[in-house]
């Protein structure tokens, strides 16, 4: 089919742009329909086209102008031009203001009836571009805070705009009884649908003697968010409606609390972990985001090398045998364990999991809830399980010698076991059973496979371009383990863009690193064994190091050079000694 010559939507600029395929357009035109939402909506939701080319069709269709207001930011006396009110209500941003001509950016096209209301408010000549829902969002919340609306609304209910008054919330019979209860059930929302739209895995509230900060893990790094001035009165408000959420005690704030909460944005759901501690400054909070739409990972998405995913998918198909995952916490060991189980699950197979916490509920699974305080622990709960006939088992964490004994002992009796261990690299966890006195022979016979696992930001694949600075001595590294010319060598870096917040990054891919316990490596543990002589056997059989298997992810534009020595480096002191002119 030939695209028009003369487009009549934004799907057949975009087609005539090479931005999209005839296939995208007619599966974006389908979610138009069905939805009823605006073509270009769908063409974002479906990550078809960034947003920044589908807006600049959308100005082109409309005859507007295109403003990147990401790197043209207005100047503070520009928005303060304008009252804050007419900002959050018409979602748009002042650009410039020159005698009594005001340019505005929206991120729709706005309505006659809607310029007519904004001519008359503001006494000026409007000039009407467009710019991307992201750009007018992020200077909204740059300038005033993440739901500053929210905030103003209810210093007006409260009749006094004093910021230092302090407020309190009524939370009788754990309902939101009046319009400031309300009010403040609204900024938490906003709290959270903004970190569920940045797709950020924590969020981080803490209170401060004048100040509260609010900050989101996303892609693993920290995040801070700007929040309204004045919002250290209404803390208590917030943590408050926090713990109604989550089934908590109120009242308490002298001991730290944990709580569950359920929650949806659209059609996804999702859970929060939620997590107060008292500090001197009052409670600090700590989200954690579980997606469960994350759970049914097939082995596929999960980022491994074809060989890798080709052993792990064997691993899963074991009658019995020890598998351990090692890693620092948020670096996807859950995930992986919950695809492994995924794909371990059958109806001739019997799996049961004890964990602390429950992370996600899976269907067909029986999962245990740890409980310290009554007695339910690792250990004793692995002894019930055992006598339930399971033939996998999922162990949340081997956290002492007695659970790593039963684990080793369940290993050996016809049960295919999973579970984590904190241990620097895959190689070591032979060791650290060692070293939590578990018996050699036992370790040796039921230990099938130890793997490291890492969480790398991914390159936005919006603003990837090829990196022509790659050091030497990276170059000459990934030559060697990829074996190729150093000439043949490639990496990719993120330039930023709208669609990654100009970080370059978006998402994250799963590096790992597979040690498989062979006869020779078997016959090699014992309480006198050396980390080296385990690595060295391991080399000889094929193992490779966590970053030696990500040089191939560099060379594919996955992740950068940048990112690898973030995750993988280790401190170098003849390196760093020579560097400085010095000598050990």
């Amino acid at each position: 089919m030939d695209s028009p010559s003369n487009p009549t939507d934004v799907g057949d600029l975009l087609l005539q742009q090479g931005k999209l395929t005839e296939r995208q357009l007619e599966l974006a035109r389908r979610r138009q329909s069905r939805l009823e939402m605006p073509q270009h909506r769908a063409i974002i939701d479906l990550n078809y086209a960034s947003e920044e080319d589908t807006h600049r069709a959308l100005a082109v269709l409309n005859s507007l102008e295109f403003v990147d207001l990401c790197r043209e930011v207005p100047s503070r006396e520009t928005l303060q031009s304008v009252p804050v009110k007419l900002i959050f209500h018409y979602q748009m941003v002042p650009v410039t203001v020159v005698d009594d001509l005001l340019t505005i950016a929206f991120s729709e096209p706005p309505r006659q009836i809607e310029l007519g209301n904004l001519r008359l408010l503001l006494g000026k000549r409007l000039k009407v571009v467009l710019s991307t829902p992201s750009c007018i969002r992020s200077i909204i919340k740059t300038e005033f805070g993440l739901g500053a609306e929210t905030i103003e609304r209810l210093r007006q209910e409260q009749g006094s705009a004093d910021p230092n008054m302090e407020i309190v919330f009524d939370v009788s019979a754990g309902e939101t009884n009046t319009e400031m209860d309300a009010t403040i059930a609204d900024f938490v929302d906003q709290i959270l649908q903004e970190a569920l739209r940045l797709q950020a895995t924590d969020v981080h509230i803490e209170p401060y003697h004048a100040s509260i900060r609010l900050r989101y893990r996303i892609d693993g790094m920290m995040q801070a968010i700007p929040v309204p001035v004045g919002l250290r009165p209404i803390y208590a408000a917030i943590v408050s409606r926090l713990k109604i959420m989550a089934g908590l005690n109120i009242a308490e704030k002298r001991l730290p609390h944990d709580g569950r909460i359920a929650m949806k944005m659209g059609k996804d759901e999702y859970d929060l972990r939620v997590s107060i501690i008292p500090t001197k400054h009052g409670e600090a909070v700590c989200l954690r985001v579980l997606g469960r739409k994350s759970l049914f990972l097939d082995l596929a998405q999960l980022g491994m090398e074809p060989s890798q995913e080709a052993l792990f998918c064997e691993l899963t198909r074991l009658p019995q045998g020890l598998v351990l995952l090692t890693g620092p916490t948020g670096s996807g060991k859950t995930t992986t364990l919950y695809a492994a189980l995924a794909h371990a699950s059958d109806e001739s197979r019997k799996i049961i999991t004890i964990e602390d916490p429950v992370e996600y509920q899976l269907e067909g699974i029986s999962q245990i809830q740890i409980k310290d305080d009554i007695g339910l622990s690792f250990s004793s709960g692995l002894r019930s399980v055992l006598r339930h006939d399971p033939d996998v088992v999922l162990i949340g964490e081997i956290r002492d010698r007695e659970t790593a004994e039963i684990a080793v002992r369940s290993a050996q009796t016809g049960h295919l076991v999973f579970s984590t261990l904190h241990t620097n690299d895959s190689i070591s966890t032979a060791v650290r059973l060692l070293e939590m006195k578990v018996d050699p022979f036992l370790v040796s016979s039921s230990l099938v496979c130890a793997i490291a696992q890492r969480l790398a930001r991914r390159i936005c694949r919006h603003c990837t371009d090829e990196d022509t600075n790659i050091p030497d001595r990276i170059r000459q590294e990934m030559a060697d383990i990829l074996e190729i010319a150093p000439g043949n060598v490639r990496a990719h870096i993120g330039r930023g863009c709208v669609e990654c917040n100009h970080k370059g990054y978006r998402g994250r891919v799963a590096l790992y690193e597979f040690f498989v316990v062979n006869e020779e490596i078997a016959d090699m543990i014992t309480d006198q064994v050396k980390l080296g002589d385990l690595r060295r056997a391991a080399a000889r059989n094929g193992w490779r190091s966590l970053r030696d298997s990500a040089w191939s992810k560099v060379q594919s534009g996955l992740i950068s050079v940048g990112e690898i020595e973030r995750v993988t480096r280790r401190l170098d002191l003849k390196q760093i000694f020579e560097t400085s002119g010095m000598s050990l």
